[in-house]
C-alpha cells in the first residue's frame, strides 16, 4: 500500500513551526522601512533644493537688479541736477537735455525698483523714502529754478539757493547711500543662505548616499540570513539525501517559507523511504519469482530436450518398419492400403522434421559458443551455402550490402539467416525470388532487413508470423512446421535485439530485427 504523500512511514504529518515569520512579511517590512526612509531624504532634498532655487531667484531676480536700478536712479537725479544747475548758470535751454532724460530715467528705474522689490517691504520702503526726498528736492527747487530763469529772474542763481539745492540733493545722496547699504546686507544675506542652501543640499545628498549604501548592505545581510544560509543549508541536506544517506533529515529552518519548502522535501524523503521500502519487498518477491520462472524454463527446455531425443528412436523404427513394409508387401497390396502406407510415411517424415525443429528451438541459448565479435556476412554466406540447392532449384538472385561485425554466437545467427532466406524463396510468386539483404546503423544498434518479392503477409499477421507452431497456409500449399519465425524471433531475443514485420508499401515480404552495439562485450570477449 503506498504511503500518504504528506505522511511519514509512521502516519505523522510533517508541520512547518507557527513562530516562524514568513519571509514575505520581513521583506514587506523591510522595503516599508527603507522606502520611509527613503521619502524622508528625498522630502528633506526636496526643501533644501527648493531653498536653494528661492535663495538664488531671489538673489538674482531682485536683490542684485534693485541694486543695479537703485544706482541707475541715483544716477537720474544727478543728471537732473546737473542739468538744472547749468541751465541756472548759463540761461542755455540746451543744458536742460540732461534733466530731461535724467526725468525719462527715472520714470523707467522707479518701474523697475517698483518690480523687483515687491517681495522685499523693508527696501521697498527705503526706495520710496528716497523718491520722497528726491520729489521734494523737484518741487522745492528744480521745477521753480526752470520757470524762473527762463522767465529771466536770476534768484535761483544766487550762491544761497545754490547751497539750498544742494543741502537737498545731499539729503538725496544720503537716502540712496542707505538705500545702497541695504541693499549691500540683503546681497550678503542671500549670497550666505545660497551658500547655506547648498552646502545643505549637499549634505542630505551625502547622507542619502550613505543611508543608501546602508540600506543596501543591510538588505544584502537581511537576504544572506532569511534567504542565502536557510538555502544552502537545505540544499545541503538535499544533496546528503540525493547522495545516497536516506537517513538524513531535513530540518527547517529560516523563513516560513523555506521551512515549509524544507517540509516538504523531508516528507519527499519519507516517502521515497517507505517507497523505497516497498520497492525492497517488491524486488525481493521478484527476484523470488524470477528464479522460479528461470528454474521452470530451465526445466521446460530439458522436458523439451528430452523429449524430442527419447521420441527420435521409436519414431525412425516406425518409419523403419513402415517402409519394410512397403517393400515387402509392394505388388501384393491394393492401392488404397499402398496409400496408407504412403500416408503413413509422410507421417513420419513430418514427425522428425517437427521434432528436430522442436529440439533445435529448444537449444537455442542452451548450447551457445556464447557472444563474441562475428562477421555477419560469413555468417549470410553460411546459409546461402546451405540454402545452395533450394536458390538453384528456385532460380533465386539474392542481392546482400556490405554487413559489419557484431557480437554474437556465429552458429545461431547463420541459423537466422537460413531461416529467413529460406522463407523468402518458399514463400515466393510466380517469377523467381528476387531477395535484398540490407543493413543501417544507429548509435545503439545494427538494423538488418530481408526483402523479398513473394506472396507478402496481411500486416493483421505481423505479430502472429512469431509464434510457434502458427501457419498462415495449409500444409498442402507450403511445407513447414511452423517453427522458423518462432526460432528467429528467439535467436534475435538471445542477442538482446527486436523482430519484426515492416508493414510499409513495399512488394513481398520485408523481415527487420536489430543487434545491439556492444562495445564492452566486444572488449570482453578479446
Amino acid at each position: 500500500m503506498t504511503p500518504h504523500p504528506d505522511a511519514t512511514p509512521s502516519g505523522v504529518v510533517a508541520a512547518v513551526p507557527k513562530s516562524a515569520r514568513s519571509l514575505r512579511s520581513r521583506l514587506i517590512a523591510l522595503f516599508v522601512a527603507g522606502a520611509v526612509l527613503t521619502a524622508a531624504v528625498m522630502a528633506v532634498a526636496a526643501l533644501s533644493f527648493s531653498h536653494l532655487i528661492n535663495t538664488r531667484a531671489t538673489l538674482l531676480t531682485q536683490v542684485d537688479p534693485a541694486g543695479l536700478a537703485a544706482d541707475q536712479l541715483l544716477l537720474s537725479y544727478v543728471d537732473q541736477e546737473t542739468g538744472v544747475r547749468g541751465y541756472i548758470l548759463g540761461h542755455n535751454p540746451d543744458f536742460l537735455q540732461p534733466s530731461v532724460q535724467g526725468v525719462i530715467d527715472q520714470q523707467r528705474e522707479e518701474k523697475v525698483l517698483a518690480r523687483d522689490l515687491a517681495q522685499q517691504p523693508a527696501l521697498d520702503g527705503l526706495v520710496r523714502q528716497a523718491e520722497v526726498v528726491a520729489a521734494n528736492w523737484q518741487r522745492i527747487f528744480a521745477r521753480p529754478a526752470i520757470a524762473a530763469t527762463a522767465a529771466g529772474n536770476d534768484v535761483y542763481g544766487s550762491p544761497g539757493a545754490l547751497n539750498r539745492s544742494k543741502a537737498l540733493f545731499d539729503q538725496i545722496r544720503h537716502r540712496f547711500a542707505v538705500l545702497t547699504k541695504a541693499l549691500d546686507t540683503a546681497r550678503m544675506h542671500d549670497g550666505s543662505s545660497l551658500d547655506s542652501a547648498t552646502n545643505q543640499l549637499i549634505v542630505v545628498l551625502a547622507a542619502g548616499l550613505v543611508l543608501l549604501v546602508i540600506a543596501a548592505v543591510m538588505l544584502w545581510l537581511a537576504l544572506r540570513t532569511w534567504v542565502t544560509r536557510p538555502l544552502a543549508r537545505l540544499a545541503g541536506d538535499a544533496r546528503e539525501v540525493r547522495l545516497g544517506q536516506l537517513a538524513h533529515t531535513i530540518a527547517p529552518t529560516g523563513p516560513l517559507e523555506i521551512q515549509a519548502l524544507a517540509s516538504d522535501i523531508e516528507a519527499m524523503r519519507q516517502r521515497i523511504v517507505a517507497e523505497l521500502e516497498l520497492v525492497a519487498i517488491a524486488r525481493a518477491d521478484l527476484d523470488t519469482k524470477n528464479e522460479d520462472l528461470a528454474r521452470s524454463n530451465r526445466e521446460l527446455e530439458q522436458f523439451a530436450y528430452v523429449a524430442s531425443h527419447d521420441l527420435q528412436e521409436p519414431l525412425r523404427k516406425v518409419t523403419s518398419f513402415v517402409q519394410l513394409l512397403e517393400e515387402r508387401y509392394r505388388g501384393q497390396l491394393d492401392e488404397r492400403a499402398q496409400q496408407y502406407i504412403g500416408l503413413a510415411v509422410d507421417g513420419a517424415a513430418r514427425m522428425q522434421r517437427l521434432i528436430n525443429d522442436l529440439l533445435l528451438f529448444s537449444r537455442v541459448g542452451a548450447s551457445s559458443e556464447g557472444i563474441a565479435e562475428v562477421a555477419m556476412g560469413d555468417c549470410v554466406q553460411a546459409a546461402l551455402e546451405n540454402l545452395d540447392e533450394i536458390i538453384r532449384e528456385a532460380g533465386a538472385t539474392i542481392d546482400c550490402d556490405y554487413l559489419p561485425d557484431v557480437a554474437g554466437d556465429r552458429v545461431l545467427l547463420t541459423s537466422l539467416w537460413q531461416n529467413l532466406v529460406g522463407n523468402a524463396i518458399k514463400f515466393r510468386g510466380e517469377g523467381p525470388p528476387q531477395i535484398v539483404i540490407e543493413c543501417s546503423a544507429t548509435d545503439e544498434e545494427h538494423v538488418f532487413s530481408v526483402t523479398d518479392n513473394g506472396i507478402g503477409i496481411e500486416p493483421k499477421f505481423a505479430e502472429k508470423i512469431f509464434v510457434i507452431f502458427q501457419r498462415l497456409h495449409g500444409r498442402d500449399a507450403y511445407s513447414g512446421t511452423g517453427i522458423g519465425l518462432a526460432l528467429c524471433r528467439k535467436i534475435v531475443d538471445f542477442h538482446g535485439g527486436r523482430i519484426w514485420l515492416d508493414t510499409g508499401p513495399h512488394p513481398g515480404t520485408r523481415i527487420c530485427f536489430t543487434i545491439p552495439i556492444r562495445h564492452s562485450e566486444l572488449e570482453g570477449s578479446v
